[in-house]
């Protein structure tokens, strides 16, 4: 049975459309791409870092002379192909999606481990910190891949979707050595710190994990799959705290007391996985970090990361698209469990971060060049080079949000107001003569959002 992401096949995408919106454009990606003989294959690499102002290939040495190019951007350049495949039925978008996992499959190691970087002359890295066989950030994003080739693939290229599908069964046992510590809880700073996840409380991690366990089972209708996805779920609404009107606000941490925006998509698992298992509780957990957290970031901005067991430890900068992308997906999965037009509209006001509804009120996203920029450093700078995350970060977006035309105009408002009185947190947005107010109202819990005279309106009688 295909997972529910199919039932949004059934949205009219025609060409006509795609051409009108032109958002999504793979340029920068190819030409960040580059073809190489791997095991006497051809496969495809992403480099890693691009420079302004002339984009050339830059390697990485942020931990020493980590390589060239790594799994973690192969897989997620793969899901964007993958998914613009499934919408769209692109065939290039096909062919670089295979050429991809070929890539991420020669990364893995027998016992279902993985390398992440290649150097210069195309060997891999097995000993870098950010590149030696483990089950981490870079095997999650593989799993996730290899799990949405599976699921894609099936028809398209049989074979190669079951060799997908072996080798992630081979990464079982490392799931399985994570499951023997299930219901298992330390304390943190006050805070319930659940010990089956990854890296014994990354809920960051294990959401990218599971998004790929989420495409395993939709391929597969694996029981053992299914009980992966129910125990890490619980993981992640373990990580939750607080409510609406109540600090932190329902927001999910990422890693013991520690909430970071960049790939905390928990959001985006949980109400995937609500919707593939018809489960309410993981739906009612996605929905309200929507509702507490996701509004007042789009209300109060943008930040980095908090520490939530103590409020001085709180970054605004660098903000990263890699933030932007689990934020606004998950509201668009949200909007499919639940058809609530809130959530679809929101996911528009998230993305609206790259077409300069941001702190440092510049496009960041370049539709005519496909360049995403590498994030604000602050207020006045905006970091003009172009890697792999941030392109790919973008184009994941837009390529989900290119599904709703009707969103466009909401990606180029921008916020021109907030307000907080005793009763309502509010925000209005403006996208040349039309506004948008998205009001939290903490004598009920519940969040609002108005448009045209009802956002007036709401202004005029806010201090009344």
């Amino acid at each position: 049975m295909k997972f529910v992401f199919a039932l949004l096949l059934t949205v009219a995408v025609s060409l006509a459309v795609q051409a009108q919106m032109r958002l999504v454009n793979f340029d920068h990606l190819r030409h960040l791409t580059e073809r190489i003989s791997m095991e006497n294959d051809s496969v495809d690499i992403v480099h890693v870092y691009a420079n302004y102002p002339t984009y050339d290939w830059v390697s990485a040495q942020e931990s020493g002379p980590e390589g060239i190019a790594c799994v973690d951007d192969a897989a997620r350049a793969a899901v964007v192909y993958l998914r613009h495949y499934e919408l769209t039925k692109s065939p290039e978008s096909l062919f670089r999606a295979k050429s991809l996992l070929k890539f991420i499959t020669r990364m893995e190691t027998p016992d279902g481990s993985f390398y992440n970087f290649i150097r210069e002359d195309h060997s891999i890295n097995k000993e870098g910190t950010t590149s030696f066989a483990s089950f981490g950030w870079w095997a999650a994003r593989g799993v996730w891949s290899m799990a949405a080739g599976a699921r894609v693939l099936e028809g398209v290229d049989s074979a190669f979707a079951a060799e997908l599908r072996q080798r992630i069964v081979l990464t079982f046992p490392h799931i399985d050595s994570l499951m023997k510590s299930y219901n298992q809880f330390q304390t943190i700073g006050g805070y319930r710190v659940p010990r089956w996840l990854l890296y014994e409380s990354g809920a960051d991690v294990t959401s990218e994990l599971l998004l790929g366990l989420i495409d395993y089972y939709a391929a597969t209708k694996d029981a053992r799959a299914k009980q992966y996805i129910e125990r890490l779920s619980d993981g992640l609404r373990a990580m939750q705290n607080g409510a609406v009107a109540k600090y932190p606000y329902a927001v999910h941490r990422s890693w013991r007391t520690t909430w970071h925006m960049w790939g905390n998509g928990q959001t985006q698992a949980l109400a995937s996985a609500g919707i593939l298992l018809h489960n309410k509780a993981m739906l009612e957990s996605a929905e309200r970090e929507a509702i507490g957290f996701y509004s007042r970031l789009l209300i109060l901005g943008y930040r980095k990361e908090m520490d939530v067991a103590d409020r001085s430890k709180t970054l605004t900068y660098e903000q990263i698209a890699y933030g932007v992308r689990p934020m606004s997906v998950g509201l668009l999965r949200l909007y499919v469990a639940t058809n609530k037009q809130l959530y679809l509209k929101m996911a528009a006001l998230s993305a609206s971060w790259f077409f300069g509804n941001n702190a440092a009120r510049e496009a960041i996203y370049d539709s005519a060049t496909g360049r995403c920029f590498d994030g604000i450093r602050d207020s006045a700078t905006v970091n003009k080079n172009s890697g792999a995350e941030s392109t790919i970060e973008a184009l994941h977006t837009l390529v989900e949000l290119d599904l709703y035309p009707e969103l466009r105009k909401y990606l180029f408002y921008k916020k021109i107001r907030r307000e907080e009185s005793r009763r309502w947190l509010a925000g209005l947005f403006r996208g040349g003569d039309e506004e948008l107010t998205l009001a939290i109202d903490f004598a009920t819990g519940g969040l609002h959002l108005f448009e045209g005279k009802a956002s007036s309106d709401f202004w005029h009688n806010l201090h009344r």
